[in-house]
């Protein structure tokens, strides 16, 4: 499959750098997660809930176009999820960087991890209801699964502009890590990993799990690694690559 690392540890990967000036040094591919949401700022379960950006969020987004700018880079493909809160913030990097002009893909595929019928939940909350270690297993373990959407608001969700074009069967109405990363995959492997390929650099901006969903599958990583591995709101994720999309050197960009 497309852009998967070779290299045989996994540790050695992760500390892997290269002067992105020397050869061997491809292409950027650079993630960045929404700014802050209304409903991270509530600590309630998001998912596929579409929500605003607070103004912190708009300052966040805005920094990360700056950091970006003075990095230099030029991109030459942008990908989005459907959520507001990644279509904002990728307009406001942009913007920052001067490059409003560039494609862009929307895609369901890139939508943050679905949360199921605990969207909407305050996280506290839902501890004191079902106890932390269970909250614990849906919210970070890799496969276990959170509550599903019932019957009734998943024929709503079905209706939803953003996903008529699908098949009932293809929306979830939960996912777990393990799920997100099978979702996000095919847009990488049909899309995102031909740009680079063609030498392209690419943005991508999305969530919190469906990014890390790719770092799982990009840097190879176990289950107990990528639990542990958070990307946070509005800070670049810059991951240097070579022609056969391994990976050189990621860091992030403060």
């Amino acid at each position: 499959m497309l852009g998967r690392p070779s290299l045989k540890d996994s540790e050695n990967r992760r500390t892997i750098k290269i002067d992105s000036q020397k050869e061997g040094i491809k292409m950027k591919l650079v993630f960045v997660r929404h700014g802050e949401s209304e409903w991270n700022a509530l600590n309630l379960f998001t998912g596929w809930s579409d929500v605003e950006l607070t103004a912190k969020g708009e300052e966040e987004a805005h920094h990360a176009g700056k950091v970006l700018r003075s990095l230099g880079i030029q991109f030459d493909h942008v990908y989005l999820s459907v959520l507001k809160r990644a279509i904002h913030t990728g307009h406001i990097v942009l913007s920052e960087l001067n490059q409003d002009y560039l494609p862009e893909t929307k895609s369901w595929r890139l939508n943050e991890r679905h949360y199921g019928a605990l969207q909407g939940l305050n996280k506290q909350e839902t501890r004191e209801k079902y106890g932390d270690e269970q909250v614990l297993l849906w919210r970070r373990s890799y496969d276990v699964m959170p509550p599903l959407l019932s019957e009734e608001e998943a024929a709503k969700q079905a209706q939803d502009p953003r996903y008529k074009h699908l098949q009932v069967k293809d929306l979830p109405q939960g996912e777990t890590l393990k799920t997100t990363l099978e979702r996000v995959l095919p847009i990488w492997q049909d899309k995102i990993a031909v740009d680079l390929l063609d030498g392209k650099n690419v943005l991508v901006v999305a969530h919190g799990n469906s990014l890390r969903s790719l770092v799982k599958y990009l840097l190879n990583l176990s289950e107990d690694e990528i639990l542990k591995f958070e990307i946070p709101t509005g800070t670049p994720l810059v991951f240097d690559l070579d022609e056969n999309l391994q990976v050189k050197e990621y860091h992030f960009e403060k």
